[in-house]
Formats: C-alpha cells, structure tokens, sequence
C-alpha cells in the first residue's frame, strides 16, 4: 500500500517507501511509525534494513518518504516452499520462528518505544475494531463469523503481555539469506505497534489451519507436512516458547481463532471492495469464497476446543 522503490546509485542500493499521494485515510500509510520501530530496532539483533533518511514535508518528492539499506536475498510466497529439500524447508521455518522471537523479546520499553502503542487491553480492542468494519460492510449474514465474533468477546484471556506487533508477520514478508537459512530482513512494518505478541505468532501460524492450494489463502491443512521438513505446530510453537523464555504458550485456541476472524474481516473488506469495483487486486472477488472458509476454520476451532 506505500510505494516502494529500489534505488541505484554511486552511494550504493538503498530502498525507498513513501506515501501514496491523493487524499489519504487518516492513520493510514504510517510511513513515519515504519521509520521509527526500524531505526529503533537497529539497537537490538532484530533483522532489519538500517535505515538511511526519513523526509516529513512533500517538498521533494510529492509526499513524505524514507529511506533505507537495500537488502538482497531469497523471498518465497508459498509457504510449502516447492522445490526445496526436507532439510532446506526445516532450516527455513526455524529461521522465520527465530526472527519472530527475537522481535517479541526486544526491550522496545528501553529503546524509545514507551508510547508507540497502547498495550492495555489490547485484545479486546482489536475484537471490537474488526467485527465493528465486519458488521459496517456485511450485507449478508454468515453464521461462522457471527458466532466466532461473540465467542471471541466471551472469551478474551485475563492476562496480557506487550511486544513489538508486527501485525504481518508471515513467510512471504521475510528476506532470507542467499544461501543460508537465516532471515536477513523483516519487511512491511505498516501495522506495527504495541500489543500482545501472541496475535502475531498465531498469524504467523494460520498456514496450520487454511486448506492447501487455496489460490488466496494458501495453507497446508490435509499435507504431510512432516515428509516435507515443516514442522509441526506443536514443534514450531514449543521452539517459540523456548526461544522466549515461556513455558508453554497459553490460551493458543483463542488467538488462533481471533487471527482467523482478523483475516476473514480483512478478505470480507477486500471483497466488498471488489464488487463494488475500486479494489486493486485482479483476485478480489476470490476473497468471497475464502473469507467464509477461514470464518468456517475459526469458528470450528473455536466451538470443538
């Protein structure tokens, strides 16, 4: 949603994102707060790009912008990731769980990031926030969402903790290292915040409970995944907690069910878009089919547990 740009010159490769012109959602395109967690989290072993300049005014280029080292590697949009061996694929999914835990176990408190987001609470507002543009946009009634939506606010955890929230954080927004299995570079920070890092893990795992070969939200329920070299949820979510210093991680039926009703919202509002032709994708009206089947897959979830 912000262009985004390679750029080439006597001082080396270096990325450039800026805000779409036009009139503009307000705390939408959060070009500013992107600048802000990297250069904070240069401070730690998080894997990001070092950030270079960040420009407020439009003066130069026609909206604000910043600027920030280019990083090369491997980037894979299947999560199956054909054409890699058992053992590649292995080393590829400890490397993204390893990122991700180096992101929750960063002291964002220390590091200039005390008032980048309002952890209080943080669950219940995020419930609220998309069943509220769900309900706005829905003009037909699916039950799996309805029922999720009230399950949800019955049973959000009594205990919280705060991290850095990506907001995005899956396979197909990571740079891995040419040859190594290792993450170089986590990339598109639009929706980073302050909440509970449990939201991202669960998003991060979704894969676990979406069909295989869904040409919008592709996942590997129903694959051996175990012939492949992918982990386990079980496995990948103990080798998180290990990572983090938990012994165990809680309440994982609720946030799974929560970030499937979060992306079903998100596709309903993509498809919406599409029928009433502004969206930008050639794919929107699949998200029609799709957003019911990840409602369907989080409301089973949520009732059989």
């Amino acid at each position: 949603s912000n262009p985004t740009f390679h750029l080439q010159s006597a001082a080396g490769e270096h990325v450039l994102r800026k805000k779409p012109p036009g009139v503009l959602v307000e705390s939408a395109h959060a070009i500013d707060r992107e600048y802000r967690v990297l250069s904070a989290l240069a401070a730690g072993d998080v894997p990001v790009p070092r950030t270079r300049v960040y420009c407020d005014g439009a003066e130069v280029i026609g909206t604000p912008f910043y600027g920030m080292d280019y990083r090369p590697g491997r980037i894979f949009t299947d999560p199956l990731l054909p054409g890699m061996t058992p053992i590649e694929r292995a080393g590829i999914y400890d490397a993204m769980n390893d990122a991700l835990a180096r992101l929750h176990n960063f002291d964002w408190a220390g590091n200039g990031l005390g008032d980048f987001g309002k952890p209080a609470q943080y669950v219940a507002r995020q419930i609220a926030r998309w069943r509220k543009q769900y309900l706005a946009a829905s003009t037909r009634s699916v039950p799996a969402m309805d029922l999720l939506g009230d399950w949800l606010v019955a049973n959000v955890p009594g205990r919280e903790s705060a991290a850095i929230a990506h907001g995005d954080f899956r396979i197909g927004n990571l740079i891995f290292d040419e040859r190594e299995a290792r993450v170089v570079a986590i990339l598109d920070w639009e929706l980073s915040t302050i909440g509970e890092p449990l939201c991202d893990l669960s998003f991060n795992c979704m894969t676990y409970h979406l069909p295989a070969g869904d040409p919008v939200a592709a996942g590997f329920a129903g694959v051996d995944i175990a012939a492949l070299g992918i982990p386990s949820e079980a496995d990948y979510l103990a080798a998180y907690a290990r990572r983090t210093g938990r012994a165990e991680v809680p309440d994982w039926r609720f946030y799974m069910a929560f970030s499937l009703y979060r992306t079903a919202a998100i596709q309903h509002g993509v498809y919406r878009r599409a029928l009433a032709g502004n969206a930008s994708s050639e794919t929107a009206l699949l998200f029609g089919d799709c957003y019911r089947k990840v409602a369907a897959s989080g409301w089973a979830l949520a009732s059989g547990g």
